[in-house]
């Protein structure tokens, strides 16, 4: 008993493991290991008998967490836009804007998987969808099938890392940092993905032209009267846009100048960057508008169809992404903007029904409970373990390795790569992430690089063979068998399981490429983030008691007022009505002095303290000698009662009362 007592926390590990291999579901393990090992804990006197009176407060906290309300937003978002077919618009208007050149339907896909990211977030919906309409055409015109499958497997799963995506406010959510600041790191990290997805098609339509040829000319729908193509139009209508762009950002300041009356010199670079492509695109949307309401013939049939389908998602993205990162809406608030736009644009365009939204309803009601009871699961387990000094075995596991930071981050990496074998990201924010971020706090990395770090090798999870979702998905709408094509009458030959294995491979390495780019290089996550304002605490705690009238840290102020309280030892300490009780097990020692925390550090401190293990705020320390016996500090709200009741006597004797 003694053995099992003093490594409790491994043991517990071991049996969520064990609970895991049998293959129950995720939040029934985490549950029931977390319930099953307290009360074995209770009957060994590892915890106090209360540890689990503490589970209902801890679970009121993840109702009451603005941070997650993003999530059924953000999927509803989605799903509308899914569901009003705005995948099929883009995956025919793109193709057809790159389809004459070599490599085009490869790199339309990619883009397609990057807007569809930006819009709906949802894997599952962008493979399938691309998988149906992108898919077949690529085999009618001679695509190698690995490309074409790897292509649409790495795009589709783009949903993973660009914002608003749904894995960053769980890391957000878990790692008790700004969801905004979150978006803002991934950014660049996702762009150079996207980037890189292009190079490897551009490649290999260099050196490997006979794989990806260019779409034949009777393939290219849009096509003028004359029988021109329509791109000069488009060309001159994206420079027009490219221009208003350039023009607003250089001239921000002064626009600034001018709305508020006040000089201003600088302007932050996402205001300029979101302010000036929403203008550019605005304007685009409005000639072409014009062009189409009174017939006058300026744009070609190409620029136009670009023009009204691919504008309104991006507008969609600027309204959600552009006010989270300028800091007018949190994500809680743009996720419901954005929801509320997507079904707005689908009733526009005639292409959400009652029954399409009940569908999506449906949809994002079943994710979202999904994720809530995963995260209630968590945190039954991550209470029971914490009190076990889980959090403490895992820092003595992994600190102790080799390298510093740069091993710690490798091992991590290498463990989360080969755990997304078996689980997805949902269980991987919920079970690794709150055991890893103390020892990475502690080791002074940043937990938005470390959390972008994280997605981005849970984003392999996608493309693993033969584990993968997305290999999954596409696999599902892949055609199996020989078949005929619809417009050439020739038969078409299925797609393998082994080409789509094959295909994924060259797109799984270069996913962790860009994760070794991020270990070597933190400031593509942290560059672009505010710098942290450097605050005095020890002078603004000096001022907070200067303006209460208190004597700082001497012998505090009113035993009845709960915001006089010094830490030392005056008998306000007593009197803290935010201090956690002594039968919380993760609250502070019941032997601290009264006065230890002031109500700000004594609510971090306390039960309902929803932050991870070793993330909490450093409490102050109390004085040498400041301690006190629980019964000094019980009489001594008494003593000052009475001092009071003679005060207020001698007040009426002198009035003659």
């Amino acid at each position: 008993m003694e053995f099992i007592a003093s490594n409790y926390a491994p043991i517990m590990f071991a049996g969520l493991v064990v609970f895991l291999l049998l293959g129950f579901p995720v939040a029934f393990s985490l549950g029931a290991c977390g319930l099953l090992f307290g009360f074995i804990g209770i009957e060994l006197g590892v915890f106090p008998s209360s540890i689990l009176a503490w589970l209902p407060q801890r679970l009121l906290g993840i109702l009451a967490n603005d941070t997650l309300l993003a999530v059924p937003f953000f999927t509803l978002m989605g799903l509308v836009m899914e569901r009003s077919g705005m995948a099929e618009d883009l995956i025919e208007t793109v193709g057809q804007v790159f389809g004459p050149i070599r490599g085009g339907l490869a790199l339309a896909a990619v883009f397609v998987g990057a807007l569809l990211a930006a819009t709906t977030g949802v894997v599952a919906a962008s493979v399938i969808s691309m998988g149906l309409i992108s898919l077949p055409i690529m085999l009618r015109y001679g695509y190698d099938r690995r490309l074409a499958s790897g292509a649409i497997a790495a795009s589709g799963s783009l949903a993973q890392i660009i914002p608003p995506s749904l894995v960053l406010i769980l890391m957000a959510d878990q790692l008790n940092r700004s969801v905004g600041d979150m978006y803002k790191g991934a950014m660049m990290p996702a762009l150079m993905l996207v980037g890189c997805y292009v190079a490897w098609v551009l490649f290999l339509a260099i050196f490997k032209p006979e794989r990806v040829p260019a779409l034949p000319p009777e393939a290219r729908t849009y096509r003028e009267a004359n029988g021109s193509s329509g791109y000069p139009s488009l060309m001159v209508l994206l420079g027009l846009s490219t221009v208003v762009s350039l023009l607003l950002a250089s001239q921000m300041a002064q626009l600034h100048t001018w709305w508020s009356g006040q000089p201003v010199q600088d302007v932050p670079l996402d205001e300029k960057i979101v302010t000036a492509l929403c203008g550019g695109t605005f304007v685009a949307f409005v000639i072409a508008s014009v062009n189409r309401l009174l017939g006058l013939g300026l744009l070609s049939q190409l620029a136009e169809r670009v023009t009204f389908v691919l504008i309104p998602p991006l507008l969609l993205i600027f309204l959600v992404l552009g006010t989270i990162f300028l800091g007018i809406a949190t994500p809680t608030e743009g996720g419901a903007m954005g929801a509320m736009a997507a079904i707005v644009l689908g009733v526009l365009r005639r292409r959400l029904d009652m029954a399409l939204f009940k569908q999506a309803l449906a949809a994002s009601t079943r994710l979202t409970s999904f994720v809530m009871f995963i995260l209630i699961g968590a945190t039954t387990f991550s209470m029971v373990f914490q009190a076990a000094d889980g959090p403490l075995w895992v820092e003595h596991l992994l600190s102790a390795l080799p390298g510093g930071q740069v091993g710690f981050l490798i091992v991590v990496n290498v463990l989360v790569f080969f755990l997304a074998f078996f689980l997805d990201y949902f269980e991987l924010s919920f079970i690794v992430v709150p055991l890893l971020a103390p020892v990475a706090e502690s080791m002074g990395i940043d937990l938005i690089w470390f959390g972008v770090l994280l997605a981005m090798n849970m984003q392999t999870s996608f493309m693993h063979p033969p584990f993968g979702f997305a290999l999954f998905f596409l696999r599902s709408v892949a055609p199996d068998k020989p078949y005929v094509d619809r417009v050439t009458r020739q038969v078409v030959e299925p797609v393998t399981t082994m080409q789509i294995y094959r295909g994924a491979i060259p797109f799984l390495f270069i996913q962790l490429f860009m994760v070794g780019m991020l270990v070597a290089f933190p400031g593509l996550v942290t560059g672009r983030l505010d710098k942290p304002v450097e605050v005095d605490l020890e002078a603004a705690g000096a001022q907070m008691l200067d303006a209460l009238g208190t004597g700082g840290y001497g012998d505090g102020g009113s035993a009845n007022d709960p915001f006089s309280q010094g830490y030392g030892d005056g008998a306000g300490g007593a009197n803290d009505l935010f201090s956690p009780s002594i039968n919380d097990p993760f609250s502070q020692s019941a032997d601290t002095s009264a006065g230890q925390a002031d109500n700000g550090a004594a609510a971090d401190s306390g039960s309902g303290d929803l932050l991870l293990p070793g993330l909490q705020q450093p409490q102050p320390q109390p004085e040498a000698g400041a301690e006190q016996p629980r019964h000094a500090q019980a009489e001594q709200p008494q003593a000052a009662s009475s001092d009071e009741d003679a005060a207020a006597d001698a007040v009426r004797r002198a009035m003659g009362g």
